[in-house]
């Protein structure tokens, strides 16, 4: 039995890159430009014009900082400033275990960010202080949620300048709690007060304070508060489907475009028992959490007695505890090491008030489940091949390093059939379920594989279409924090321009319409939405390619085992059981049981 792809340290940088972001670091601060000087309710700010000619302004608080007593709180409104404040620097990151594209000194694995981290960054096209649109000629706002699996990443990496200028829009990026720090239920640290504070969801809560801001704000950068779309990437993505699901969010955006996303989460019981409670746990929940940091603290040895010191301590005794502690104390229960920081902790619970309920699918497939705005849904064709590259037994390799390809055959079945389900749970599945109440649904698969050969490595075969590749497509700039020369092939930069320019053409005017249709300019193929009788998705190509056209090859879970099943490519039973068992422990898409049934020992 081959054990699952884990990702090596000299590769790391460059799937993490890939996963979270696509920015460039400044290379020195910016100057204020008087021009961008603006006045909101907090006071008034000066930005800065960047190298696209956008207006900038960076690092504005949009919450109180959520510490000490605010700790697994509601975001609180900002305070006021007085004078200017030069908005020229970004925020700090939210807590979390430092990677491979951290700032800072932090050793990578180690705690780095603050917990002072609720700011967001505004890019907008370059309005004269006295031509601020109004009323009608107010532009379309796009937010977006940066990814890294809701425990890392951070929205410094995504420059919007770009996007903003020649699509003129208006760009928000976001910082939000993460891990542990945003996503912790207990019975202490509830008071019955207020239901947001109480739900557990507070990553999920900065998301809708920070919508709430834009609302109160954005006009004063020429954005309009009644067309607001949500767009994120990888749990970027999964979060614009728990602001879908979120009551709390309700009127506070018009549209919505998940890139790679899925709508997951997890129930209270998940999220707050212990493992071998009669309704479990998962391993990180908090109680589980509480154990260990007892443990850690000296305070108990072993979990039966860890168990008994935490009975004996009252509720005031344990939220006073736990919102003493040091962050990275709270992270030191986590394994930071692998897959650039990010680690295994609950995120994103049915509390009922923040997250309905409710299973997603259930919830999308009635009237008023959710918040019904128009919706794009979309995966890449190789999103596995990210994570396959550098940790699979089908890679041939010079200790960390890849040299080709060891089995094509069951690379490409690994990594096409866990893509395959990934499009199963993150588009076709929810598509369907929300299409039984509604036609506003599109639909999309990003197929673009035109890498250039590093070396002796084929990254068109190796990396192809991968998870987070469309990132720099979608924000127009073709960048990916100076790695692009690496995967960008430069003869053929004229027909990824090509590509890029359409991605962003589609997504701007879905902003502007909520309708994709034929791009801004209406000079692209039609973009037909979801249909209600078997689905059918745009492919993003490039020209080099088949290019941009419809399709209708679309799946569902339960589908994608049976075609694993049936695949005459598997030799045996074992191949098809390597398959079904990412299934199991990575997108959770099948059961143990059903696992166990179809792979019996």
């Amino acid at each position: 039995m081959r054990s699952a792809p884990r990702l090596p340290a000299l590769l790391l940088g460059f799937a993490v890159l890939l996963s979270v972001g696509c920015g460039d670091d400044a290379p020195a601060p910016p100057e204020a430009d008087p021009a961008t000087t603006r006045s909101i309710d907090q006071g008034e700010l000066v930005g800065f014009t960047n190298e696209y000619g956008a207006h900038v302004w960076r690092g504005i608080p949009f919450a109180k900082p959520p510490v000490g007593e605010l700790r697994w709180r509601a975001p609180r409104a900002p305070g006021s400033w007085e004078g200017t404040r030069e908005a020229l620097s970004f925020g700090s990151s939210c807590m979390q275990f430092a990677g491979p594209l951290s700032d800072g000194e932090a050793e990578e694995g180690e705690p780095a960010g603050s917990e002072d981290c609720l700011y967001l960054n505004v890019f907008a096209p370059p309005f004269a202080a006295d031509q601020i649109p109004a009323g009608l000629a107010r532009r379309p706002v796009m937010l977006w949620i940066h990814g890294g699996g809701n425990t890392i990443g951070s929205a410094d990496l995504y420059d919007a300048g770009r996007l903003a200028r020649e699509r003129d829009v208006v760009v928000v990026t976001v910082h939000y709690r993460l891990g542990v720090f945003g996503w912790f239920g207990h019975p202490a640290l509830r008071n019955g007060e207020n239901a947001e504070d109480d739900s557990g969801n507070y990553g999920t809560l900065d998301l809708v304070r920070a919508l709430r801001w834009v609302k109160e704000n954005i006009e004063a950068f020429g954005g309009d508060p009644g067309r607001v779309t949500i767009f994120g990437e990888s749990a970027g993505g999964a979060n614009v489907f728990s602001l879908l699901l979120s009551p709390a969010a309700r009127g506070l955006f018009h549209g919505a475009i998940a890139q790679s996303g899925s709508p997951r989460s997890i129930t209270r019981a998940e999220a707050e028992n212990f493992t071998d409670d009669a309704d479990p746990g998962r391993p990180f929940s908090s109680r589980e959490v509480l154990l260990s940091l007892l443990e850690r603290e000296g305070r108990a040895v072993g979990r039966a007695d860890a168990k008994l010191k935490l009975a004996a301590l009252s509720d005031e005794e344990i939220a006073t505890w736990l919102r003493g502690l040091e962050a990275g104390a709270l992270l030191s229960v986590f394994d930071g090491t692998r897959l650039g920081g990010m680690y295994d902790s609950p995120r994103l619970v049915r509390d009922g008030r923040v997250l309905v309920d409710q299973d997603p699918l259930e919830a999308f497939s009635r009237r008023g489940g959710t918040n019904e705005v128009p919706v794009i849904l979309g995966t890449n064709r190789d999103e596995n091949k990210l994570f396959l590259l550098a940790g699979s037994p089908d890679v041939r390799r010079l200790g960390p390093i890849p040299l080709g390809l060891k089995d094509e055959r069951m690379y490409e079945l690994n990594a096409g059939y866990s893509s395959l389900m990934w499009k199963a749970r993150g588009v076709d599945d929810p598509a369907a379920a929300m299409r039984r109440v509604r036609s506003d649904v599109w639909a999309y698969r990003f197929d673009w594989d035109d890498e250039r050969d590093l070396l002796w490595l084929d990254l068109g075969k190796l990396l192809g279409a991968a998870h987070g590749l469309e990132i720099p497509f979608v924000f127009g700039t073709l960048r990916l924090a100076g790695a692009e020369k690496y995967v960008f092939d430069p003869e053929r930069a004229a027909d990824d321009r090509r590509l890029a320019d359409a991605m962003t053409s589609y997504w701007t005017r879905f902003a502007a319409t909520g309708n994709p249709g034929k791009g801004r300019d209406g000079d692209l193929p039609e973009w037909e939405p979801w249909d209600a009788q078997g689905g059918s998705f745009l492919v993003l190509d490039s020209d080099h390619d088949s290019g941009i056209r419809m399709s209708d090859d679309t799946v569902t879970r339960a589908g994608v085992i049976e075609r694993v099943a049936s695949d005459p490519r598997f030799e045996n039973d074992e191949e098809r059981c390597e398959v079904y068992r990412a299934f199991v422990e990575w997108s959770r898409t099948m059961t143990a049981e059903d696992y166990a049934e179809r792979c019996p020992e």
